[in-house]
């Protein structure tokens, strides 16, 4: 109660800024701009919504300390908890989206007794100049010191929660002690990011982070575990891991179970093992721009005979002083380096015919476009904006004279665009967290920096957004020729309405360098959550064509994708509507200049996923996607119902497929043709349903799941399915050259699942 009566009584926010042009008010303050800037973002769509406080400092609001001394549980815990009027936040009273917060901490050491709690919704975020750290006391005694997800729901829909810039520290706590720094059973959405795991040489007994309940999750990015005995325990159906730093470890990386993983950046320094796969319960793994120094084996791995158990090492740095490259069974089958230009496989490999490779090397290519000097792939971290001070950021709701509501209901488009054509180049634009709705086009010019509060939305409506025969950006970044930055963080893409003509982002600008066009932590939803007519009105899917695409990225766009989810929403978060929601396509990529994509989910759109065509230079660092639950048998609807009379000649048309084979006539998954330059690292292609009563699936319940056809220079690894009959169909010319069912690569997940090493059939090798 007294954490309560201290944010009751919070001072009044300071007054709004002004354009750039009409002069920005100071703000005598110091540290990073997020702990300073006003917040005044409100939930749209629960009762009282507008006076719901998403924001709170758990020094400022709630009393806490971060002396090091005084024991903070209780008033961050506290931080988690507040709900207004109600007692604590509850997901059963306002759904999954209704209560978001931010839990804010600034720097310093808060000493922490019992675990925290987190929740779905949840952002906790630390200063990034100064990062705070959250400590156990030398008298912890739970095993878990940070319970990142909500176990109040599986962990399969532990979606919208995230934790950054902060310290994890369990130095305090005896070496021989059971704890794990992080519990991070949560899903797609989420975000784990600039966060040290600070753990004591020699902690036998201590873990960074694990998931025993599991989930469903993208990727994990620039984070850095130093000390105690493992770094990650994983038990997991997919990742991504970027930029990731193992020091003083017994074992780096332990994977106990994941289907598909790619691991790039991975940095190992004194570990006895690097990565751990001895119990062969991983599909495949790739690991790619690498390095090991002082590690005993770099991977220990299961000697695998059958499909399970995929390795690809490419471009895999290691000194002297490490004993093994890779061991499997025991034995070093491979020591020293993986150079650029080649990769070392095990596992199998397509290419004019299957081969078994038990550890060899085949060439390799990337093209220069999307490498650096050393020949990795370009990253960048997920801006903070932390170089700019508080006066350099505008609040996009207290521009005076430009009203900007976010309250779902009022248009904010022409505002918005005034404002934002003016703070480009200028400053950074700070979306409070809400629901902005926009009738037209908004233009994004070079020099734009948008930052978003717990996924902020940017939803379409109105009648632009309908003619499915000529499709309309709701967000169009740039316009094609243009070159310069347009970087959007912890953003929401919404259709608030049944919307066929709608193209949520459209991305025509080039950025000088990786990440200068960029989309971190940024997603779509289609339906599934309280605000949109796809949640109340979508129970037939031929009658709800939801939106025409998630992302289209065109001929002369170079763009940056890190952790995106394009979800065409298969269930609701807040209410008990069912939907069967139609999105023609998840991302269509068309650039010619460079494209990465890191942690990338797209899942039950109707046509296809990822849709790769006449594009260059095209990095995909990992996908994962279902097919919508309502297609295949018992659907009525065969694809490319409901989307015929207005295809793309992008779209795929399952001309290869007969007239009534529903099995056939199902969503692609990742469907690459007429391009070249393209490396793919990773794919977990599931299927659970079949038809619009979502009757389970028991065996193959969907034909293909990738497509490749005509392409130059692709090179595709770590192709896994389940439920899936053909793993790969290729085609040249119009004509069917190559196919590989999962039956000859037995493995992955349950007993109807395929894996794959690598496809070559188009790398020119």
């Amino acid at each position: 109660m007294r954490a309560v009566s201290l944010f009751l009584g919070l001072a009044a926010v300071v007054a709004g800024t002004s354009l750039p042009s009409e002069g920005i008010e100071a703000r005598h303050s110091s540290g990073y701009w997020y702990e300073n800037i006003e917040h005044n973002g409100i939930s749209p769509f629960i009762e009282n919504g507008k006076n719901w406080t998403v924001f709170r400092n758990v020094k400022t609001h709630f009393g806490a300390k971060g002396d090091g001394v005084t024991d903070d549980w209780a008033a961050i815990q506290a931080a988690f908890d507040y709900a207004n009027a109600t007692d604590t936040r509850n997901a059963s009273v306002w759904g999954t989206t209704g209560a978001p917060a931010v839990v804010y901490i600034p720097a310093g050491t808060y000493r922490l007794s019992k675990p925290l709690q987190s929740y779905i919704d949840t952002v906790v975020i630390g200063d990034p100049t100064n990062r705070p750290v959250l400590q156990a006391s030398s008298d912890f005694s739970d095993p878990f010191l940070y319970l990142g997800w909500d176990p109040r729901l599986d962990p399969t829909i532990n979606f919208y929660i995230a934790l950054k810039n902060v310290v994890l520290d369990s130095t305090k706590v005896a070496p021989t002690h059971n704890i794990t720094l992080l519990n991070w059973a949560v899903s797609q959405a989420v975000q784990l990011t600039n966060v040290l795991f600070n753990m004591p040489n020699g902690g036998v007994a201590h873990t960074g982070l694990s998931m025993p309940q599991g989930g469903s999750p993208l990727i994990i990015n620039d984070v850095v575990f130093q000390g105690g005995s493992v770094g990650i325990r994983m038990n997991e159906q997919q990742y991504h891991f970027k930029g990731i730093t193992f020091k003083n470890q017994d074992i780096g990386l332990k994977l106990d179970k994941l289907f598909e993983g790619t691991g790039q950046g991975l940095h190992f320094e004194s570990c006895k093992v690097g990565i751990e796969t001895t119990n062969n319960n991983t599909g495949f793994f790739a690991l790619i721009d690498s390095t090991a120094k002082n590690v005993g084996i770099l991977w220990n791995a299961a000697a695998s005979p059958t499909a399970q158990g995929s390795i690809v090492l490419e471009n895999v740095q290691v000194d002297s002083k490490t004993g093994s490259t890779v061991t499997a069974g025991g034995k070093n089958v491979l020591k020293g380096s993986v150079k650029p230009g080649q990769s070392w496989i095990w596992g199998n490999v397509y290419g004019s015919s299957g081969q078994r490779a038990q550890g060899k090397f085949f060439p390799a290519s990337r093209s220069a476009a999307l490498v650096d000097i050393t020949g990795a792939y370009h990253v960048a971290t997920p801006p903070t904006f932390q170089e700019y001070s508080v006066n350099q950021v505008i609040n996009v709701k207290s521009v005076r004279g430009l009203p900007v509501a976010g309250d779902g209901v009022t248009d904010d488009t022409k505002n918005l665009q005034r404002i934002i054509n003016s703070a480009a180049g200028r400053s950074v634009l700070y979306f409070p967290h809400g629901t902005y709705l926009v009738s037209d086009t908004l233009v994004i010019p070079p020099g734009s920096r948008i930052h978003g509060e717990v996924w902020s939305e940017i939803s379409a409506t109105g009648s632009k957004f309908k003619n499915a025969n000529n499709p309309v950006p709701m967000v169009q970044v740039g316009y094609p020729g243009q070159v310069g930055v347009a970087q959007f963080v912890d953003m929401l893409f919404t259709v608030a309405d049944i919307l066929p003509g709608c193209k949520l982002v459209e991305v025509n600008m080039a950025g000088l360098k990786a990440g200068d066009v960029g989309f971190f932590n940024s997603h779509f939803r289609l339906g599934g959550a309280r605000g949109s007519k796809v949640q109340t009105n979508c129970d037939d899917p031929a009658t709800c064509k939801a939106a025409r695409v998630c992302a289209h990225l065109t001929a002369l766009s170079s763009s940056y994708w890190e952790n995106s989810w394009c979800w065409s929403a298969d269930h609701d978060l807040d209410d008990d509507n069912g939907a069967n929601p139609s999105t023609a396509g998840g991302f269509l990529v068309e650039s010619i200049r460079s494209t990465w994509m890191l942690g990338i989910g797209s899942e039950h759109n109707s046509l296809y996923q990822i849709n790769i065509h006449k594009a260059q230079n095209v990095f995909l660092g990992f996908q994962q996607s279902e097919t919508p639950y309502w297609q295949g048998n018992n659907s009525g609807l065969l694809t490319p119902l409901p989307w015929t009379g207005s295809l793309l000649d992008s779209d795929p048309d399952f001309s290869w497929c007969a007239a009534d084979d529903a099995q056939c006539r199902m969503a692609i998954f990742q469907y690459i043709h007429d391009s070249s330059n393209v490396n793919v690292y990773g794919g977990g292609y599931w299927v659970f349903f079949n038809g619009i009563n979502r009757d389970g699936c028991s065996a193959e319940c969907q034909q293909n799941a990738v497509i490749y056809t005509d392409n130059k220079k692709l090179f595709s690894y770590g192709v896994s399915t389940h439920n899936v009959r053909t793993m790969v169909l290729e085609s040249t010319g119009g004509k069917d050259v190559a196919e590989v069912t999962d039956t000859a690569n037995s493995g992955g997940w349950q007993s109807h699942g395929g894996v794959m090493a690598a496809y070559l059939g188009q790398s020119g090798y």
